[in-house]
Formats: structure tokens, C-alpha cells, sequence
């Protein structure tokens, strides 16, 4: 072979490594770029694939995806941790406001002097009202003093069989293997579905579903839907906040309840931005290995 023509074969094939070496450099950036967003967005669910990527690239590529996951693990655990240190300061705090006047409006209700004249019925107004207030108080209460969870092995497709056969007014649509076994407290489990069942029911739910499926890494995905009420906009990013409620005779207990018996356990619970086929709302459910 010529010594031009082995010039312009090398130089071709240098040409040829120096493109792909130069896509796969822009490739690794756009990869970077979209985690970068999706962190800004506080989105981090992120999944990037790590096809076409050499052994360390990929290696890289899948501790960074677990990451986000692990990142977004300890931010609903610290969420917890904080709203269980505001409902004991709340709840101390409010009981020391609530319990005198609760005594002094009940004195003077029974008082000759109040009875029928015209300052009765504002005092029993706040009677009433600060009743009312204990009764908000014990939600309170019940959510800063849960059961520590007692994890076992568990057919999460049994339980869930279980639970439906609670609500028999609805319509069931599943789409469950016939065994899928988890690691967690089945007492707990259950007040979970019961709670999402419970506030899809309420939300005008007519029909309801749910998927199980296995996860990356060993995990259990349930997806729980229904054709309710769609959820407002500005109230997806608040619906797992303790106490905050869309609806006139709810006390906000029952999501953020179900989130937190989840997350101690290892689990987490969040809101699909797009619900499964058929149906307005999904929750997804992800049980730990």
C-alpha cells in the first residue's frame, strides 16, 4: 500500500474517532444538563440510560441515578421528621390556649346571669368553636403519636385483595400478578390503602385501580388510581402537608398520614403528574427491597 494512501486512511479513520468522540462528549453534557434541570426542579426521579457508555461511564451514570433516588428518600424522611416536631409544639402549644377557655365559656354558660340574655348565644359560639378545636387538636395528636412499624414478609397482592373487599361500591380495576412478597408492617399497609380508598371515595371516585409491579434494585411499585376529582394545580405540591385539605369537611390528615407510615418504613409515596390510562389520579406507592 502507498504511503499516501495509508496517510488518508489513517487520517480517515482518526477523522471518524474524533466525531464520535466529539458526539459522545456533547452526549455526556446534555446528560449533565438534564440532571442539572431536573435537581433545579427539585425533580429527582431522574433515570438516564447507559447504553452506548463505556464500563466507567456507566458505572457513574448508575450511582447518580440511585443518588437521586437516595436524595430524594432523605428529603421525604426529613419532611417527616420536621411536620413530627411541629405537631408536638402545636399540639402543646394550643391545648395550653384551648383548655382554659373551654372551662371559663362552660362556667359561664351555666351562669343565672348569662342564661337567655343576650350574651349566650356568642358565648356558646365560642364554646362551640373551641370544641371544635380540641376535636382538630386530637388529629394532632393521633398524627405525632403513631405505632413504630413492625416489618415482616408480606404478599402485598393479598393485602390489597383484602382492602378492596371493604368498598364493594366501587368499581375494581386491576392489574396485579398473583403473589408479589414485601418487607413491611401489614397493620400499617393496610390503613394506607384504606386512607387513599378513603379520600378517592370523598373525591367522587367511582372506580379505582390498582397495578403492582416490580421495580429497579429489588423494589415493589403499587399504583393506586381513580377517576375522582382532578386535584388543582396549585394544590398538587401541598397535598401531602399535614392538615392541608381541598375539600370543606376534611382535616388533611389522611395523605400525609399514609406518606409518613410509608416513609418510616423505608418507603416513599408521591403524586403521578401523569395518572395511568383511564383514570385522574395515581399515587405511586414504592416499597423497599
Amino acid at each position: 500500500m502507498e504511503l499516501s494512501t495509508v496517510i488518508w486512511v489513517s487520517v480517515a479513520i482518526i477523522a471518524v474517532v474524533g466525531l464520535w468522540f466529539w458526539r459522545h462528549q456533547r452526549s455526556l453534557v446534555q446528560r449533565a444538563h438534564i440532571m442539572q434541570e431536573a435537581i433545579r426542579n427539585h425533580d429527582l426521579t431522574f433515570q438516564l440510560p447507559t447504553r452506548h457508555m463505556f464500563s466507567g461511564e456507566r458505572a457513574l451514570q448508575e450511582t447518580l441515578n440511585q443518588l437521586g433516588e437516595h436524595i430524594r428518600e432523605q428529603v421525604n424522611l426529613g419532611e417527616v421528621e420536621s411536620w413530627e416536631k411541629l405537631t408536638r409544639v402545636l399540639t402543646h402549644e394550643i391545648m395550653n390556649a384551648t383548655a382554659p377557655i373551654a372551662s371559663i365559656s362552660q362556667s359561664m354558660l351555666c351562669h343565672p346571669a348569662v342564661k337567655g340574655s343576650e350574651l349566650e348565644e356568642g358565648i356558646n359560639a365560642i364554646h362551640n368553636t373551641v370544641l371544635h378545636l380540641n376535636s382538630f387538636i386530637d388529629g394532632y395528636r393521633k398524627y405525632s403519636e403513631l405505632q413504630k412499624p413492625v416489618p415482616q414478609s408480606v404478599d402485598l397482592c393479598s393485602v390489597a385483595c383484602e382492602v378492596q373487599q371493604l368498598f364493594n361500591d366501587v368499581e375494581w380495576r386491576n392489574k396485579m400478578p398473583e403473589s408479589m412478597i414485601i418487607k413491611t408492617d401489614p397493620n400499617l399497609l393496610r390503613q394506607i390503602l384504606i386512607n387513599l380508598i378513603k379520600n378517592a371515595i370523598e373525591a367522587g371516585a367511582k372506580a379505582l385501580g390498582m397495578e403492582i409491579e416490580a421495580g429497579p434494585e429489588g423494589k415493589v411499585f403499587l399504583y393506586v388510581s381513580n377517576n375522582g376529582e382532578l386535584i388543582p394545580a396549585e394544590a398538587r405540591s401541598s397535598i401531602f402537608i399535614p392538615f392541608f385539605t381541598t375539600k370543606r369537611k376534611g382535616n388533611g390528615i389522611g395523605l400525609s398520614l399514609s406518606r409518613r407510615l410509608l416513609t418510616i418504613q423505608g418507603g416513599m409515596m408521591s403524586l403521578l403528574d401523569d395518572p395511568r390510562p383511564d383514570f385522574h389520579t395515581t399515587f405511586l406507592l414504592q416499597f423497599p427491597r
